[in-house]
């Protein structure tokens, strides 16, 4: 489901939009407003904390109609295979294919085509079963054939889009894509990007939204307009987001088309979010000899063993108006722990602060140079998503051991961080695998001290004549979805 934005890679805690399956753009975006530390299964007893500013994907990330594009014309794949279980509404095994025409040097348009494999080969056995005890000859055959090409067409899909490069830095970009939940209907989406010296801008409207939560479940919102502007300073320096989104319309779920029990964040309503973070790193070893001489590595990122550290503090500010705060300010009543949270009922308002803090641990050993395991990579991270939620719970706490009482499990799970380990090991050449997994303390999981959150598991194909990229194709046990993208100069 996620866009495998691995722990040692430099986003911090920034959201980035995620790779999904479900749908033949390609991208679902987190929900904005508030998340739960404890996420996944079990974490009934976690605190809340803001979910820290949005954005378009940053960096160098291509569009899906790219990605496919790319891997048609230099990685022999006519046909790119994703898959998305039940579990959502997904369609299952589908395969996509995608040609890009450049009418002029600065325009260039797109068609897109998803076919569902799975889905297609239900229906003809269904057909199949249906005719073996059927009378007549020809006529039943040509029945069959009929049957066979409504099928086809009933599973194929068709998506487009244009692009025009209005000044070297910037560019706008409009698609459209068939609904593959309702076959009358398309998902829309408009976006200008500019490019500053220092900073990026994202102008984006979409028709609807795809959203995902923090549990995994997408919701469709009918329109969705947002402003994403960001820092894209490097290194110790500070890094600043701002982003303003509006949300119009009665969400639905992505899986069954109802509305049922609405995510707060995703309600009608205005949300503007102001975050600044600072980044240190530190290297505690590093080796930069050693490498085979006159031999590339298959990755230009991941060629020095070493040792480092890396610590993140910041804050987010985060301004509501309209049903959104309505809702978000009554949960508020019920929580345990929570953070700096100011709310107007009479003019449906509500103001949120809070801090977040991160420390991270990276080792490697290998060069990724020679043919076999040249490469094994760890990484940990500790996030503490909420320091007024921490500072809360430890008060709470040492009052608790000054009186003698029992602690409170509510009050240990909001002092305890979430912990991301992440492993990579080269098996042959340029392939290797990759695995995540998220773990959190909830003491109130029955017969349990801890839960896991999502694991992901991948196998990348590093591509050496570009010096940083990759071809990824990754797994989702909890989220049933496995899809291949590519990515561009990530260490």
């Amino acid at each position: 489901m996620r866009r495998l934005r691995w722990t040692m890679d430099g986003g911090g805690f920034w959201e980035m939009d995620l790779e999904t399956p479900v749908t033949m753009e390609g991208t679902a975006r987190p929900m904005a407003g508030r998340q739960i530390c404890a996420e996944g299964e079990g974490g009934g007893g976690g605190s809340p904390a803001l979910l820290f500013p949005l954005g378009l994907s940053r960096g160098s990330r291509l569009s899906r109609a790219k990605q496919l594009d790319f891997m048609h014309r230099f990685m022999a794949s006519p046909l790119v295979a994703s898959f998305s279980g039940p579990r959502n509404g997904g369609p299952g095994l589908v395969v996509h294919h995608a040609d890009i025409f450049h009418l002029r040097e600065n325009w260039s348009a797109t068609i897109m085509e998803q076919f569902h494999l799975q889905k297609f080969v239900t229906r003809v056995k269904q057909q199949a079963s249906e005719k073996v005890d059927s009378p007549g000859g020809s006529s039943r055959a040509l029945s069959w054939i009929r049957n066979l090409g409504t099928s086809a067409l009933d599973v194929y899909h068709l998506g487009f889009g244009t692009e025009i490069s209005v000044t070297p830095e910037s560019s706008v970009l409009v698609e459209a894509y068939g609904d593959s939940k309702d076959g009358k209907g398309h998902r829309n989406k408009a976006v200008f990007t500019q490019k500053f010296p220092r900073h990026d801008l994202v102008l984006e409207a979409a028709s609807p939204r795809l959203f995902v939560s923090g549990e995994g479940t997408y919701w469709d919102v009918p329109l969705s307009m947002a402003v994403d502007f960001s820092s894209t300073s490097s290194g110790s320096r500070p890094s600043y987001h701002l982003c303003l989104q509006h949300n119009s319309g009665q969400p639905r779920s992505f899986s069954d088309g109802k509305s049922g029990e609405v995510p707060p964040a995703l309600l009608p309503g205005f949300c503007a979010k102001a975050a600044v973070s600072m980044k240190k790193n530190a290297d505690i070893w590093r080796k930069k000899g050693g490498k085979t001489k006159m031999l590339q590595p298959y990755d230009m990122f991941l060629c020095d063993p070493h040792i480092s550290a890396s610590v993140s503090i910041g804050s987010v500010v985060c301004a509501l108006m309209g049903d959104n705060s309505v809702r978000i300010s009554r949960e508020d009543e019920s929580r345990h722990f929570k953070p700096f949270s100011l709310n107007f009922p009479k003019r449906r308002s509500s103001l949120l602060a809070d801090s977040f803090a991160s420390i991270s641990c990276t080792a490697q050993l290998g060069h990724f140079q020679k043919l076999f395991f040249d490469m094994t990579r760890f990484h940990a991270r500790l996030d503490c998503l909420s320091v007024s939620t921490f500072l809360n719970g430890s008060s709470h706490l040492i009052k608790d051991w000054y009186k003698s009482q029992k602690y409170d499990p509510n009050a240990v799970h909001a002092i305890c961080p979430d912990v991301t380990l992440s492993f990579q090991q080269q098996i042959v050449g340029p392939i290797s695998f990759r695995a995540e997994s998220r773990f959190g303390i909830d003491l109130n999981s029955q017969g349990r001290f801890a839960h896991t959150g999502e694991h992901i598991f991948a196998l990348e194909y590093a591509m050496q004549v570009l010096g940083s990229a990759r071809a990824t194709a990754w797994y989702s046990p909890k989220r049933q979805e496995a899809m291949v993208e590519l990515r561009f100069f990530e260490s």
